[in-house]
């Protein structure tokens, strides 16, 4: 059985090959940066190892930031399809009831599995309403706020003690730390698999930067700074308006780049935050640019001198630094999660007052040369590599009923 396109009620999921066989289970298939690297492990491990992977998602549709995204348009969806990877989607919403139907298409699923992998705590208590039938249920965690994950937070808590979940992966260690004071489930069962990511797709070119850049209107050194992010309070857009209004005063002929769910002309939130903050928003709209979910990343971060980050809480290791470095953009982020020790330089780490983080950018941007450097000499720790084979080690280890060891 290969990925299709269609839409089914319930889905067979068939494995191929002797290896053993994984599930992961997603709430919905959109666009995050969880669901990025989560793909992104699963097309790896399925590719390159004896591991058969198929991905099963509880909604064929999802609503968020005021944008509804169908799984079967969604880039990450095409490329596991195009991978060969099954992808099974229930026909409903998120906000639906799990019909007889659907826990039918989840249990023979999860009976077709050895492991099963729930990207995030949501799938867990469809999970524990099917039953698991003693496969080892391996959760994994992106988040650095537990107390934002509502109902899957207990779901988690009631699984681990069980005995169903037997790992929960964390993809930083604020994540680990966080989840182990919520809720007191050992160290040991909270290893990291730091993010990482393709260095081959997200790299410095500098074709693609003038023609980014030229498309954007941004001549000569004018200052590029981009925001990847969905439209959602977590992520602070009012405080990236406010910074950017300081930052324009002084850099006049800059470009604001936002991208990512909700990011669009059609969000009247998002713009009634830039008009507030940017008094003159008529005057720089055509170095605003709007652009929404983005099937092109590489290609606007090359054309970004700096990557920032606003948020306001709930990061754990946010992937949109990662990549923006990976293509020689300089990251300027709040102190969340673990974005200071991923970006490395305590001049890179701002707090949340909108004047501090404008003179953080601008610093930045004068320092690029000396930044970028350091980022092209550490460039090689971005990779997803060892994200992909300390996955492969811990699913063996399941499967086989070996003591935990992860070594990244």
């Amino acid at each position: 059985m290969t990925g299709s396109e269609k839409v089914v009620e319930m889905g067979d999921v068939a494995f191929l090959g002797d290896g053993p066989r994984v599930l992961s289970v997603y709430d919905g298939i959109f666009s995050g940066g969880a669901r990025v690297l989560h793909n992104a492990v699963v097309r790896h491990l399925d590719a390159t190892t004896a591991q058969r992977h198929t991905v099963l998602s509880l909604t064929d549709r999802s609503v968020r930031e005021s944008t509804t995204q169908p799984a079967s348009a969604d880039v990450g969806y095409r490329r596991l399809v195009g991978a060969g990877v099954p992808v099974t989607l229930l026909d409903r919403v998120s906000s639906q009831p799990l019909r007889p139907r659907h826990r039918a298409a989840l249990e023979r699923a999860v009976l077709g599995a050895d492991v099963v992998l729930s990207l995030k705590e949501q799938p867990l208590a469809a999970l524990a309403r099917i039953g698991t039938a003693g496969r080892p249920v391996v959760t994994c965690l992106h988040r650095s706020d537990p107390e934002h994950q509502g109902p899957g937070l207990d779901a988690l808590v009631s699984l681990v003690d069980q005995g169903i979940v037997t790992t929960a992966v964390c993809c930083a260690r604020s994540t680990q730390a966080a989840y182990h004071a919520a809720t007191g489930i050992p160290l040991d069962r909270l290893p990291v698999i730091p993010n990482g990511v393709d260095l081959h797709r997200f790299r410095p070119d500098a074709a693609v930067r003038l023609d980014v850049r030229r498309q954007l209107g941004a001549v000569d050194d004018a200052p590029v700074v981009l925001l990847s992010a969905r439209f959602d309070p977590m992520k602070d857009t009012a405080l990236f308006a406010r910074a950017a209004a300081t930052f324009t005063a002084t850099y006049p002929h800059a470009h604001l780049v936002l991208c990512g769910a909700g990011m669009s002309p059609t969000n009247p939130a998002l713009v009634a935050q830039l008009e507030e903050a940017l008094g003159r928003w008529a005057g720089l709209r055509d170095q605003v640019h709007l652009l929404g979910i983005r099937a092109d990343m590489p290609r606007l971060y090359n054309a970004a001198d700096l990557v920032v980050l606003t948020s306001a809480y709930g990061e754990a290791a946010p992937l949109s630094l990662l990549e923006g470095m990976a293509c020689g953009a300089v990251p300027v982020t709040t102190d969340v999660g673990d974005a200071a020790t991923m970006v490395g330089d305590a001049r890179l780490v701002t707090s949340r007052e909108p004047t501090e983080v404008a003179l953080a950018w601008a610093s930045a941007f004068e320092q690029r040369e000396e930044h970028g450097e350091t980022i092209v000499r550490r460039r090689q720790r971005f990779s997803e590599q060892r994200t992909f084979d300390a996955y492969a080690r811990l699913l063996d280890q399941q499967v086989d009923g070996l003591p935990l060891e992860v070594a990244v």
